[in-house]
């Protein structure tokens, strides 16, 4: 039941702060999305309670806690307890921390969420719960990069006139879309400092050793779970 995460350093550094980006494991086969959610939940049980979603792309945000797995692309949770988390296979994991409030939320942005403001509106929610966005450090995770996202033409009126600069032309002749700094641009917009945005940036569909790809693998490559959560004494 073992799980390996990478984390970041500036969010380390945070007591009392859980996060972390899965890792493939190399000494076990493919894993059902059931036994992957149990086996990331009970290695983290002794920080809180893992909450998860069922991702549809959109921008709804959620509060914990809740049961079972709710229709939603991003949440919060401003009491200690409970882990936030989302799964991806190419789309970009967003983690947001207001350490002096001690509150969280997760956002998972494919380019449909991202079109649709997903990060934006788990920046709001916070923001409605007493957060300045000033106060809040942003950790994007591995997703799809920019060399390797080939896209249709259809998603440059999707995220209208402003995504232009997020489009550059492929070696096949059609665009690649940069996903994570669409995303950073929502996150700057929002209020969130640049100085206060950090990221594992590794590219899912590069990285067969380390993560799972949708646009790689199909259907059955698997999930990576991203979590966040301030943990609680009582686990």
């Amino acid at each position: 039941m073992a799980l390996t995460v990478a984390t970041l350093p500036p969010l380390d550094s945070l007591p009392d702060l859980a996060h972390g980006f899965e890792r493939r494991r190399g000494d076990t086969g493919a894993e059902t999305r059931e036994e992957s959610r149990a086996r990331v939940g009970l290695a983290l049980h002794d920080r809180g309670r893992l909450l998860l979603l069922r991702q549809v792309h959109g921008a709804t945000v959620l509060e914990a806690p809740w049961m079972g797995t709710p229709e939603a692309d991003a949440a919060v949770s401003v009491s200690p307890g409970w882990l936030l988390g989302v799964e991806t296979a190419d789309c970009l994991p967003v983690l947001l921390v207001d350490p002096r409030r001690r509150a969280v939320a997760v956002a998972h942005a494919g380019w449909r969420g991202t079109a649709a403001g997903v990060v934006r509106q788990a920046v709001e929610a916070l923001v409605a719960r007493g957060s300045l966005p000033g106060d809040l450090v942003a950790a994007l995770g591995p997703g799809i990069g920019p060399c390797c996202y080939e896209v249709g033409e259809e998603l440059r009126a999707a995220l209208g006139p402003d995504g232009a600069a997020f489009f550059a032309p492929g070696p096949r002749g059609r665009p690649h879309l940069d996903v994570r700094a669409a995303n950073v641009r929502q996150l700057v917009d929002a209020g969130v400092r640049p100085e206060g945005i950090h990221h594992l940036d590794e590219c899912t569909a590069c990285r067969a050793d380390l993560y799972p790809s949708y646009r790689r693998d199909g259907k059955g490559g698997g999930r990576m779970i991203s979590f966040v959560g301030y943990g609680s004494a009582a686990g």
